[in-house]
């Protein structure tokens, strides 16, 4: 891994030696920042910042980021203030940002995902994406194209125009809409079916038979029948015209995937009002396991795993499980303030760095 000029790094190089490797070092110092790194390279997102802008180092005008994969595959990503992104796959450069994804698969768990139960539903949207992320690269696009129309149309509805001259423009506009939204309806839908036995499987294990999780999609249109892109299309294009009125008085768009929402229930009853704060912490974990297999399932390989200062938050019981849980089947990098968390067992066959201020102060590997 190479870092220049990516958030308190000046400058890194670090080689894994070993399928584990222990971040440790006081808050602030660079621990998340560089498993940040790490989930950006493989999936172009990051789950603590949108804007390329907060990612590069202060009065800099350019941060670089590039790995080695286990495959051989070199990825390189540059992010630039003025001129945007600019990717490159064994040293050459992409036209599309989309043609990195796919060598470098990794499922994040973060302490921000521990309000997935709790949280807004922008949330949950955001968590199911990261999840058809890994297993169709070209659902970026999608989420790219629909955000900018979802921007462009809700400009459209506030503007003074004629109406009629409006009118032809929304339903321009609607026809796009309906498209890109039915393509996101069914690949979030298609997802969350895949992922419901694998999630509940978990919380039966990790609560010891005592819970049973269900997933439900709730989609931010009216999605009748089998799924099918034609219809669900018609239908959703139907739905824009009918709401139009309302959504002229209101200035922004109320039908379509961006209302999207994951309810999350145990024994049937909505987790987010009557789970206890363990039940919850004990969901986001089954949810995050799920998710590990279902990349492991469909891609063929193990995703890399990102534990980013998330064993702090959860009991040594659930610390236990989630260690036990990924077992020697996983790459995972994992950060913490301190060792106190792992066993002996795992701190001796796991690589460990201690950061201090963006740099790598010590490093230790396995014998």
């Amino acid at each position: 891994m190479e870092l220049l000029q990516f958030r308190n790094y000046t400058s890194l190089s670090l080689e894994l030696n070993s399928p584990r490797l222990l971040v440790i070092g006081d808050n602030g110092e660079g621990k998340s920042n560089l498993l940040e790194a790490v989930e950006l390279l493989g999936s172009l997102r990051s789950h603590r910042c949108s804007r390329d802008q907060d990612l590069i180092q202060q009065d800099q005008g350019q941060s670089r980021l590039g790995g080695w994969c286990a495959d051989g595959e070199h990825l390189e990503l540059e992010l630039r203030r003025v001129g945007g992104r600019q990717a490159r796959r064994n040293g050459k450069t992409l036209e599309r940002h989309l043609d990195l994804l796919g060598p470098l698969r990794c499922v994040g768990f973060s302490a921000l995902d521990l309000e997935l139960v709790r949280g807004e539903p922008a949330l949950r949207r955001q968590w199911l994406d990261r999840v058809v992320l890994q297993l169709e690269p070209i659902y970026t696009d999608l989420l790219a194209r629909y955000g900018r129309l979802l921007r462009q149309r809700s400009q459209l509805l506030r503007r003074g125009l004629d109406r009629s001259h409006r009118s032809e423009l929304l339903d321009a506009f609607d026809q796009q809409m309906a498209l890109v939204g039915t393509r996101l309806h069914r690949r979030r839908r298609r997802a969350l079916a895949r992922l419901q036995p694998l999630a509940a499987a978990w919380q039966e294990r990790l609560s010891g038979g005592r819970e049973r999780l269900e997933l439900r999609y709730q989609p931010g249109s009216l999605l009748e029948g089998e799924e099918a892109e034609a219809p669900w299309r018609e239908a959703l294009e139907a739905q824009l015209l009918a709401q139009r009125e309302e959504e002229l008085r209101l200035g922004h768009c109320a039908v379509g995937p961006h209302r999207d929402e994951v309810e999350l229930r145990l024994a049937d009853q909505p987790a987010r009002r009557y789970g206890s704060a363990g039940q919850q912490r004990t969901l986001v974990l089954a949810l995050k396991l799920a998710e590990l297999e279902l990349v492991h399932q469909l891609c063929g390989a193990p995703p890399l795993l990102l534990l980013d200062d998330v064993l702090a938050e959860l009991d040594p019981g659930r610390q236990q499980l989630l260690l036990e849980a990924v077992g020697e089947g996983h790459q995972c990098l994992v950060s913490a303030t301190h060792l106190g968390a792992f066993s002996a067992g795992w701190r001796n066959r796991s690589q460990l760095v201690q950061v201090r201020a963006g740099a790598i102060a010590t490093e230790t590997t396995p014998p």
